[in-house]
């Protein structure tokens, strides 16, 4: 059977690199550079996008055609070819590389005549390229679809499935614009980078790769490429283009991190050393004993990023900063509300999560309907004045006492915020919901956590095949009528109107009825990473954040938790703090009614500095 797409075969180096995106500048560099190496044109392949940001579009297609090398389809020039409206790049509507992708696509539309256009439509989607003995599948973006970006960080199991769709040993892809390395389940997954822009390394360098074949393997070298960037750049503003990409070219960091993974994100301005890994070709059958799917990153280091680390004399004395100032604490003023952890088992396991919930994780056990009563008892008992009970996790809908518990709540009185994820747990108790929401529902919020508007970083936090149950789950609450609310991230450092903007198109396109402009109904979590350098809050420092201890989670509630093996519950004076013995008051409300000093790099991240609580408002 023959094959759909050119099959080349190289027994020599090769070059492989990506994203020329019309920086003429850069482009001849590269060749020069093959030439220096004495790689001819049949043995350098490029991943697509030849035109994009740069002011040569017209320029470089030609210099491309004219050295004869290999080239796979990329989006852009899909959408050239086609006449299509924009650069079908996959940005997220309205972002800020959406708008300024929108002034370079006009650029190389104009540019660009009917034999370029010619040359883009007939270019193959696919590469199949056979080296050392392995079978390498050449794309732009994905195996199925050409705009996909596919990062580092992106999950292993999506890689495995684009793996086994490429039929092959590895891919080699691009699109993402960041050059890596990495066996996936004995496979390679290869991104020689870009060209035309740089790796947002804070470097002006681009990158391409070596490969080499060797016994039993690959060589795969990364390296870096100096080029004119200064006269790619000017070319850039003289003809009018973005700013945001011309000084790009020149700092070496993107304008924008929109596209970006969290991972990512953190490794901007942390400059690449160039590295040379090897490759070894799988054993037949090696990737079916496999039960796992595996990922190993050659390069580049997967410990590198921007992020400061906490001083280990931070956060130590409960009195004092490491400053010798007195440590600011807070006293509880009323407790509004009174938080049950329900148990540290989740159906999923999040990349970034607080409380480490998993499938495996029963630290904090399943408090029961018993248990909880007897804390509602204390706050009629004693006068606590408390008007909300709010439900954590874990995944709440796994505990198989939380009906009860939540209808106890209900009866007695209180309003009752469940958190959840709206996945497999929730919708398996559909009836129960219902039957809740028709006899005791208007004091009942379900609060369901969306980390992001979009698929894509949905999923980096929360795992591939997340995003959809957990919409899936929101526009069922919704159309029956229970009262909703949703959580999300701020990890990715948008601007917040722009998320909540995202957010309000996502409502209104499924009819969910949230004002996403609303603080109180679409909460935005700041992201909480212990080891990261924060600035400790001391006493006097109130004024200086524009906070009060008013403001404070700790001021108006505390949280519940029943630890694997204890004989009963305990206080802790904070939801997002339940491992750290300093911050577990007593098992009594009484008991945990005493002042908190604010002695965790959380305090200061989520409550002072990024202002945010965990209850309804």
């Amino acid at each position: 059977m023959g094959l759909a797409h050119p099959e080349l075969h190289f027994d020599s180096p090769a070059i492989v690199f990506g994203g020329p995106y019309g920086n003429l500048e850069a482009t001849r560099a590269l060749l020069d550079e093959a030439a220096r190496l004495g790689i001819p044109p049949q043995r350098i392949v490029c991943t697509g996008d030849v035109v994009a940001y740069g002011a040569d579009a017209a320029a470089t297609v030609d210099l491309v055609r004219a050295a004869g090398i290999h080239v796979v389809m990329g989006n852009c020039e899909e959408s050239l070819a086609s006449a299509a409206a924009d650069c079908g790049c996959g940005y997220v509507p309205g972002s800020a590389c959406d708008r300024l992708a929108a002034a370079w696509f006009a650029h190389a539309d104009r540019e660009l005549g009917a034999d370029a256009r010619a040359w883009m439509a007939q270019l193959p989607r696919r590469i199949d390229l056979v080296i050392a003995g392995a079978r390498l599948v050449v794309v732009h973006g994905a195996i199925d679809r050409i705009n996909r970006f596919i990062f580092a960080t992106t999950a292993a199991a999506i890689k495995a499935d684009e793996l086994a769709r490429s039929q092959a040993d590895g891919v080699i892809a691009g699109h993402c614009g960041l050059p890596f390395t990495q066996v996936v389940a004995g496979r390679l997954w290869h991104n020689a980078g870009a060209v035309g822009m740089p790796a947002n390394d804070g470097t002006a360098r681009v990158w391409f790769s070596l490969l080499t074949p060797r016994d039993g393997g690959i060589a795969v070298a990364h390296r870096a490429l100096e080029y004119d960037y200064a006269a790619a750049a000017a070319k850039m503003r003289r003809a009018g283009l973005p700013e945001d990409y011309a000084a790009a070219l020149e700092t070496g960091l993107w304008p924008s991190c929109d596209v970006l993974p969290f991972k990512e994100i953190r490794e901007r301005g942390v400059p690449l050393e160039p590295g040379a890994v090897f490759w070894q070709l799988p054993t037949a059958g090696a990737a079916a004993r496999r039960r796992s799917v595996a990922c190993k990153q050659l390069w580049p280091d997967p410990a590198r990023d921007s992020v400061a680390r906490l001083p280990r004399e931070k956060f130590v004395d409960p009195r004092v900063t490491a400053a010798g100032e007195p440590r600011a604490e807070v006293a509880l003023q009323r407790l509004r509300t009174l938080w049950f952890n329900t148990g540290t088992l989740c159906n999923i396991a999040c990349r970034n999560c607080y409380i480490e919930s998993s499938p495996k994780n029963d630290r904090l056990v399943y408090i029961d309907r018993a248990e909880v009563a007897a804390y509602l008892d204390e706050i009629e008992r004693d006068g606590w004045d408390t008007e909300e009970i709010g439900f954590t996790g874990g995944e709440p809908f796994m505990n198989p006492h939380l009906f009860a518990i939540v209808e106890e709540c209900l009866t007695r009185g209180f309003r009752v915020l469940v958190l959840t994820n709206a996945m497999r747990p929730m919708q398996r108790a559909k009836a129960k919901l219902l039957d809740l929401k028709r006899r005791l529902g208007e004091r009942l919020t379900i609060r369901v956590s969306l980390d992001h508007f979009t698929a894509e970083r949905h999923e980096d936090e929360r795992g591939p095949g997340t995003y959809q149950p957990t919409l899936d789950g929101l526009i069922w609450l919704a159309r029956n009528g229970v009262n909703v609310a949703v959580a999300g991230r701020t990890m990715w450092g948008e601007n917040e109107a722009a998320e909540r903007d995202g957010y309000a198109r996502l409502f209104a396109q499924h009819e969910i009825p949230i004002d996403a402009h609303d603080p109180e109904t679409l909460v935005l979590f700041p992201e909480m990473d212990a080891r990261a350098d924060v600035d400790e809050i001391a006493d006097g420092a109130w004024v200086t954040h524009g906070k009060s201890p008013s403001d404070m989670m700790c001021a108006t509630s505390r949280m519940v938790v029943k630890r694997k093996g204890a004989d009963q519950p305990a206080v802790l004076a904070c939801t997002l703090i339940p491992y750290d013995a300093q911050f577990e008051l007593g098992p009594t409300l009484k008991d945990a009614a005493r002042p908190v000093p604010l002695n965790h790099p959380h305090c200061a991240r989520f409550c002072v500095i990024g202002g945010a609580l965990c209850s309804a408002g």
